[in-house]
């Protein structure tokens, strides 16, 4: 965990409180391919495996029951091990 990514298991009740049912899906294969936030992420992770380097070097890893925070401006490199559903919702 950084100050750019937070990863942290959700506590009970909270992703009816963030309202998940209404954020969008996102899938990807196994793959690897560069991102760069223009602003801020949260999401949730269904199924998958992923590691993400930072443009600073750092490498974070996160998977299936995982909520995920990306701050604005985050440059990295996502590596998908094992196909990912999430459900994610950008700003605020």
């Amino acid at each position: 965990m950084t100050d750019k990514v937070t990863i942290r298991k959700p506590e009970e009740g909270e992703l009816e409180e963030l309202a998940i049912d209404s954020w969008g899906i996102w899938e990807k294969e196994v793959s690897e391919f560069p991102w760069e936030y223009d602003e801020k992420e949260i999401f949730y992770v269904f199924e998958g495996q992923v590691s993400v380097e930072l443009d600073d070097g750092t490498k974070v890893e996160f998977g299936k029951g995982d909520l995920v925070e990306f701050a604005q401006g985050v440059k990295c490199t996502w590596k998908v091990h094992k196909d990912i559903r999430k459900a994610y919702k950008f700003g605020e």
